[in-house]
């Protein structure tokens, strides 16, 4: 049954996309020489991307502290990457960002070339020339007033822990002098894992939008000491068996277990 539900729900996903994708060419076209920004274009990306867990009953999502988003100062958003499921729930909070995404993503028929148009940030993974690259359009994009939204895990957890954090997203907002908002993800691996496209039930899936950090409590942090702080707020909000121990944590484990051999 499941395996039925998910070749369904993947049709709907392809077909509704070749259906969505003139109306974000026409809305491209219209808006883009008033609106820089692609601000109306995103709203139409985000209404389009909402229909996959509006019209999901296995996916029922809630939204918490949606007010705290200040839509008039350009921010990083920053949350924990789950599943392929966490793209589109992102979108439900309805909020002008870029998306920054492994270049792959550009070239899916439709979606792909959406994002193109929406100019979210492409990365070349490996690549030192292209993350030079999309550092720079993340300051100008920053600059522009559009916010940012990063998975600083850098790609799904297989096992639906939360790793350790890259510093991409916080070297980009020291340079920027711009705040961070961390975002917490819950139930998306549960209903979406990484490795395989059935979708696993009903499962409630949330976010929870928590305070902002502003620029000035970090700006005389390190980017390793900005990095450890924003991923301590969100693993806070987590419990234990969602969290992957960091290499302090796994080195103290480490030498525990020598210590006790040794004392043994």
């Amino acid at each position: 049954m499941r395996a039925v539900y998910s070749c369904l729900f993947w049709a709907f996903l392809a077909l509704s996309s070749i259906a969505m994708f003139p109306v974000a060419v026409i809305t491209w076209a219209i808006t883009r020489p008033f609106d820089k920004r692609m601000y109306a274009l995103h709203r139409v990306t985000s209404f389009w991307a909402s229909l996959y867990t509006w019209l999901n009953p296995a996916w029922p999502v809630t939204i918490t502290g949606l007010e705290k988003i200040d839509e008039d100062e350009a921010c990083v958003f920053v949350a924990n990457h789950l599943s392929l499921v966490d793209i589109l729930v992102m979108f439900r909070i309805f909020k002008h960002f870029k998306w920054v995404s492994k270049i792959e993503n550009f070239r899916v028929p439709f979606i792909g070339w959406n994002m193109t148009l929406n100019r979210y940030i492409q990365l070349r993974r490996g690549e030192r020339t292209s993350v030079v690259q999309m550092m720079r359009e993340c300051e100008r994009t920053l600059a522009e007033g559009s916010s940012l939204m990063l998975f600083p895990e850098g790609t799904r957890s297989p096992s639906g822990r939360m790793r350790q954090f890259k510093t991409g997203a916080f070297e980009i907002a020291l340079k920027s002098r711009v705040p961070i908002h961390p975002l917490v993800l819950k139930g998306t691996s549960d209903a979406l894992p990484k490795r395989g496209f059935v979708l696993q039930g009903r499962h409630p899936i949330s976010i929870t939008v928590l305070d902002r950090v502003p620029y000035e409590d970090f700006a005389d942090m390190s980017v390793e000491e900005l990095t450890a702080h924003v991923r301590a707020l969100i693993a806070a909000q987590l419990d234990e068996k969602q969290l992957e121990p960091t290499s302090a944590e796994s080195g103290a484990k480490s030498g525990a277990k020598s210590g006790a051999k040794a004392s043994a």
